[in-house]
């Protein structure tokens, strides 16, 4: 007679065999084990451990571990199935891909010539037939039909392959982002049924133009919504061709035309200034030095001080150029190389410049919203997207600094080096910033800023910043008489919910001699900037601008989480690839 041995704490039951050397963990595997035809026979003893004795089990444990072995018997058969079921599919599509090579799919000369054309082209062929390229988007199977959704970069077609179509080696080896070209008739589909563009390619003829991998390589195994952020930022290549990413870039492209336009209205001239520079906008901290034939040169922060020198001959300017700023800053609205959208204008007041820059970005946000293309981009990417209304709200500086202050809204405190102030918390063990309130001369942080838009839920103009928290070039405003505190100046900076701000302007020094005496102050020499001083020698005027970051500006349109989604391959410390 048989004995099983149970031992369950030493035991195993994947690799055990129910001897005293090898006894299994668990009766319900012991009795799982057993072959039928010694079940009646085989005695069982069990143990708790190495210091205990073996026993038979007990007659209520070992009506558990018949019903716990019913159960693996079950799993067992399940899985018997399942490789069974396998195996035949396997069996079957290599017979499937064995009897595809005998089919070779040809053009039937009798049929209608088709008509090449692009996706977003094709609804005035419909009844036609058609030859269109593109990459597979999708692919279902049902039964004899393949089912295709094609991407051309215009849009997307719903295809069907029936028949031989549907037999060939390409067809049943077809993979996800293979480029293929598809000729076959143009069908309306039915009402109460939905494809892309309301008709579908009935195909007849069909070709790989190149073919894509499967298994480990296929598209959907390199790249998928789980990947690590890190991963979708190396194969950004690859994440363009989603329909979130592209619908983004395409939203991107409408924008920038959308400006265009509107300074045409506003009769600005576009101009292209130059990336490399050697001189500085905004500090030379944040300057990206390289050697320029033996001289030292710099990528634009900004092509402001260019603009200004085209106000006497083309009048007011705007360009849309890459901006670059060695700022080793990680949040999610930084780029190291951004998209900088500039204006100039002669002959305005400072009122002016912020009336000009709420006019110009609604009537581009108008100009999408009529187009039915852009505006259903807006919709899929921004469901609750609202043209903001005007006349958009104005805060002083000084104003926003007792707003956040009344709004329990504090800054971390620094000391005089500029360091952030810890204290041990008490709960947590852990250093936190001592939190402030804000005072008149502070830098409003990034997160100040955003608790301010989220609470207020509109664009907002903050403006007047004092003169030691902005650029060289900015016009100050003069004091009343009998005013103590800092200078201010006419500069201002545009916040919209969820981003922050997104534009920064100002009116310029329009005085030569105090010009000079703020390169003097800010320790700059001026021998460089010859060209932009002689723009108060030769003829000067009241004049002023602005930058808008159009990433920024994107994020807040299409309600994107980071700016790095808005561009087509973000660039931020430590990523210069792809």
């Amino acid at each position: 007679m048989p004995i099983v041995y149970i031992d369950q704490t030493s035991g195993v039951d994947a690799s055990g065999n129910g001897s005293v050397d090898q006894p299994y963990q668990s009766l319900a595997f012991a009795l799982f084990s057993t072959p039928t035809a010694e079940a009646e026979t085989t005695q069982y003893q069990i143990r708790k451990d190495a210091d205990a004795s073996y026993d038979a089990p007990t007659q209520s444990a070992t009506k558990k571990a018949k019903k716990d072995a019913q159960g693996l018997e079950k799993k067992r058969l399940k899985a018997q199935a399942e490789e069974r079921e396998l195996k035949e599919k396997a069996e079957k599509r290599e017979r499937r891909l064995q009897e595809s090579k005998k089919i070779v799919l040809t053009e039937d000369p009798s049929l209608p010539k088709p008509v090449k054309s692009k996706i977003v082209k094709l609804e005035s062929f419909r009844e036609q037939r058609v030859r269109v390229s593109g990459w597979v988007h999708r692919r279902r199977d049902q039964q004899e039909i393949t089912f295709i959704v094609l991407r051309d970069g215009t849009g997307y077609l719903q295809a069907v392959l029936t028949g031989n179509a549907n037999k060939t080696y390409d067809a049943v080896t077809l993979q996800l982002e293979a480029s293929v070209e598809l000729t076959g008739m143009l069908k309306a589909v039915p009402e109460g049924q939905r494809a892309p563009g309301g008709h579908e390619l009935v195909v007849d003829y069909w070709r790989v133009l190149g073919a894509a991998p499967g298994a480990e390589e296929a598209f959907t195994n390199r790249l998928n919504e789980q990947s690590d952020p890190s991963i979708l930022a190396d194969l950004r290549h690859l994440v363009l061709r989603g329909e979130t990413a592209s619908s983004v870039l395409r939203l991107r492209a409408a924008l920038l035309s959308a400006f265009r336009q509107s300074y045409a209205d506003s009769d600005l001239l576009e101009v292209t200034p130059p990336c490399m520079v050697q001189t500085q906008v905004e500090g030379g901290a944040t300057l990206f030095k390289f050697d320029y034939y033996g001289q030292p040169a710099f990528l634009t922060q900004s092509s402001q001080l260019y603009l200004e020198t085209c106000l006497p001959s083309l009048g007011d300017v705007f360009c849309i150029q890459e901006s670059f700023r060695a700022e080793n800053s990680h949040t999610r609205r930084h780029l190291s190389e951004y998209t900088h959208l500039e204006a100039e204008l002669a002959f305005i007041t400072f009122d002016d410049l912020m009336t000009h820059i709420e006019a110009i970005i609604c009537e581009t946000v108008d100009k999408l919203l009529v187009n039915p293309a852009t505006a259903a981009l807006i919709k899929t990417l921004n469901p609750h997207f609202k043209a903001p209304s005007r006349p958009f709200m104005r805060m002083s500086y000084a104003s926003a600094i007792a707003w956040l202050n009344e709004h329990k809204i504090q800054r971390p405190a620094e000391d005089t080096d500029g360091n952030v102030i810890t204290k041990k918390d008490e709960e947590t063990g852990k250093d936190e910033p001592v939190m402030v309130d804000h005072e008149i001369g502070d830098d409003i942080a990034e997160a100040a800023e955003r608790q301010m838009t989220d609470i207020i839920a509109s664009p907002i103009f903050l403006y007047g910043f004092p003169a030691e928290l902005k650029a060289f070039y900015m016009q100050k405003m003069p004091k009343k008489e009998g005013e103590q505190g800092p200078v201010y100046t006419e500069s201002c900076d545009l916040l919209m919910p969820g981003v922050g701000e997104i534009v920064g302007g100002s009116m310029r020094i329009a005085d030569m001699e105090e010009l000079l005496a703020a390169y003097k102050r800010e320790g700059i020499d001026p021998a460089p900037y010859y060209w932009f001083t002689d723009q108060r020698k030769y003829g000067t005027c009241q004049h002023g601008g602005y930058g808008l970051g159009v990433e920024r500006f994107l994020a807040w349109l299409a309600n994107r989480f980071t700016v790095r989604e808005c561009s087509l391959y973000p660039r931020w410390p430590g990523r210069a690839t792809p």
